[in-house]
């Protein structure tokens, strides 16, 4: 009897399924909640486990925590797993650390797979380097704004590079196997089954088209008892799934609000794209500006969170919709590690402003991966969710169980920091909210 293959997907924050449906989204990772999503009946599940908001050290933990709960699970189920540790297709996170930590504790593999093409968020790779398309350009990914992250910065798009630089020397350049447009068009089942040894490997990917046909010769090869790990954006995954379009239309979404009722839009990315689809969301007459000074969030935190609530309350009690965000002024850290623990402090302030949100909220919108993140982990303090599929490409929609205490069957949009045109957030808003368009609401 064949063996069920169950697709088990390490994301290091909760955007990674925005390319597929149906399926479950872990923030916790004990044995009983993997051995839930293993007999599930979707072919994959995902496991949030927010590395990219952590340090290394604590990236490297997290991951080996999650691997040996997943070994302990596996041993009671007959599956065949296949592993992906999903991360940025603009090449920001714990590489090599997270697959160096999963080979030790899940391996031996054949192979592990770089594989960072995003085509819904216009990254593709060709001939081993890695684009972005921006205003109709093709990009090389090292001159973009993503290469200079303070925490992950780096200086090559093509990816034999990338992978040295990241490695420290290593792996070399010169060892990384690369498989171009032309070796997956005309198949690489026989290169698949030569691999060994845990290989790095990085794979060309123009369209979706392309990773179909890889997906089938790694299905077929994996069958053959090939291992293989892969560390990839979104599209891959759409294609390891396999699965059919979702039986809800993106502008058909609205059917999940309760109540036909106003939600409330939370959104810590800082990223220059978010910044210019929130200066677009706040053109819409109604909604209404709550704006978090930072800057106050060590002395006067208490006296803040009141008065955003309190506002948050009355702006909802008229029917209108409040956008809670940070302050977009520019701050300067000394070093990575300072970023991210500023970064947590943010965060935990916007969780305390999410569970103390109305409970008539007909919907959540959160805007950036890490903050999604924390939304559905701490703010809602969900063991697992459903997801529903997609409002706009490469924007997913999930929603609480029904037995959650405050906000049941609250559907709740993660927009990752980096997806969408400027007016993206703003359609979003609109498809759940049309009332939020028409004039003479208020502006704040």
């Amino acid at each position: 009897m064949t063996k069920k293959t169950k697709i088990i997907v390490l994301d290091d924050d909760p955007t990674g399924s925005q390319t597929v449906h149906g399926c479950l989204l872990l923030m916790q990772w004990d044995v009983a909640v993997l051995t839930e999503a293993l007999t599930d009946s979707a072919p994959l599940f995902f496991i949030l486990t927010n590395t990219r908001g952590v340090d290394a050290a604590h990236a490297a933990a997290i991951t080996r925590e999650v691997c040996h709960n997943l070994k302990t699970a596996l041993a009671a189920q007959d599956v065949h797993a296949i592993f992906v540790s999903r991360s940025d297709s603009t090449l920001r996170g714990h590489y090599p650390i997270e697959t160096d930590v999963i080979a030790k504790e899940l391996g031996p593999f054949d192979a592990h797979f770089l594989v960072p093409a995003f085509f819904e968020g216009g990254r593709f790779t060709r001939a081993s380097v890695h684009y972005l398309i921006s205003d109709g350009r093709e990009i090389p990914v090292h001159e973009t704004e993503f290469a200079r992250d303070s925490v992950f910065a780096y200086r090559h798009s093509y990816l034999p590079d990338y992978v040295e630089e990241k490695t420290h020397g290593r792996l070399k350049a010169g060892d990384v196997v690369r498989w171009l447009l032309e070796d997956l068009r005309h198949g690489v089942y026989d290169r698949l089954l030569a691999l060994h040894d845990n290989a790095c490997v990085v794979v060309d990917a123009e369209k979706q088209d392309d990773l179909d046909r890889f997906a089938a010769d790694l299905l077929k090869a994996a069958a053959q008892g090939k291992r293989f790990l892969f560390r990839s954006a979104a599209s891959l995954i759409t294609s390891l799934a396999r699965l059919p379009p979702q039986p809800v239309a993106a502008a058909s979404m609205a059917q999940y609000v309760r109540g036909h009722a106003a939600g409330a839009v939370i959104v810590g990315s800082h990223v220059p794209r978010t910044t210019r689809q929130l200066e677009e969301l706040l053109k819409l007459p109604g909604v209404v500006p709550i704006e978090v000074d930072v800057n106050r969030l060590t002395d006067e935190s208490a006296t803040l969170l009141k008065q955003v609530l309190a506002e948050a309350e009355s702006v909802h009690r008229e029917k209108h919709m409040p956008v809670i965000f940070t302050s977009r002024a520019e701050r300067r850290f000394p070093d990575g590690n300072s970023r991210l623990v500023f970064g947590k402090q943010v965060s935990a302030f916007l969780m305390e402003v999410v569970r103390g949100l109305p409970p008539t909220l007909g919907f959540l919108v959160s805007k950036g991966g890490i903050t999604s993140n924390d939304v559905l982990s701490t703010g809602l303090q969900l063991r697992t969710a459903r997801l529903l599929g997609q409002i706009l490409p490469g924007v997913s929609v999930v929603r609480c169980p029904h037995e959650h205490p405050r906000y049941p069957g609250l559907p709740v949009v993660i927009f990752p920091g980096n997806v969408g045109d400027e007016r993206a957030l703003a359609t979003v808003v609109e498809r759940l909210y049309p009332a939020a368009a028409k004039s003479g609401g208020a502006t704040g």
